[in-house]
C-alpha cells in the first residue's frame, strides 16, 4: 500500500513539472502540489488525532471571477486509545483516506476567494473501509502560483468524520 501510494505521489509530481512547460501556452489553467492539515470535530475528534496530506490540485478559468477546480491527494489521521467502559481501552485505526474532490470558486476580490468541493473519500486500511461523500466549502487567498486556504470538510460514511483544514499549495 505505502509503495502504491509513493508511486502514485512520484508519478503526480512528474505531471505537474511536466505541465509548467505547457502552461505558457495554456494560461486558463493551472495544475499544483499542496500539503493540509486537519482538525477533526465532534466524533471524529473523540477517536482520532490532527491528520496530515498532501496532494495535487488544479484548476480551470471559466469565466471572470469562477473557476473550476479540482483535487485528488491522501490524507492520514492517526487513531486514538478509547476508553470503552470498565476501564477497558481500545485502540481505533488510523483513518487513511484518499479524498477526490470537484468544485468551483470565486473570487471576491483581487486576492481573496470562496470556494466550495464535493466528491468522494475512499476509506482504506482497518478504520471504515469503502466509500463516502465529502463536502468542502472553504476560503482562501491566492497570491501569484501560492494558495492558502482555510476550510471545513465532512466526509459521509457511516457517520459524520468532520475537521477543521488549513491548505497550502503552489500552482504553476
Amino acid at each position: 500500500m505505502k509503495r502504491n501510494i509513493l508511486a502514485f505521489f512520484a508519478i503526480l509530481l512528474t505531471v505537474c513539472f511536466s505541465v509548467q512547460s505547457a502552461q505558457a501556452q495554456l494560461k486558463r489553467f493551472s495544475i499544483g502540489p499542496y500539503v493540509e492539515a486537519g482538525f477533526p470535530t465532534g466524533d471524529f475528534s473523540n477517536s482520532h488525532k490532527t491528520g496530515y496530506g498532501l496532494g495535487l490540485g488544479a484548476d480551470v478559468k471559466l469565466v471572470a471571477g469562477l473557476t473550476a477546480v479540482g483535487s485528488i491527494g491522501f490524507m492520514y489521521f492517526n487513531g486514538k486509545s478509547m476508553d470503552i467502559g470498565n476501564g477497558v481501552f481500545a485502540d481505533i485505526p488510523s483513518a487513511k483516506v484518499i479524498p477526490f474532490r470537484l468544485g468551483l470558486k470565486y473570487k471576491l476580490i483581487s486576492l481573496l476567494y470562496v470556494k466550495v468541493e464535493g466528491g468522494t473519500a475512499q476509506f482504506t486500511g482497518d478504520y471504515n473501509n469503502g466509500t463516502g461523500a465529502l463536502f468542502a466549502p472553504g476560503i482562501g487567498i491566492r497570491f501569484l502560483g501560492l494558495d492558502v486556504q482555510a476550510k471545513y470538510e465532512a466526509w459521509f460514511k457511516d457517520g459524520t468524520h468532520g475537521f477543521w483544514g488549513l491548505k497550502a499549495g503552489y500552482n504553476f
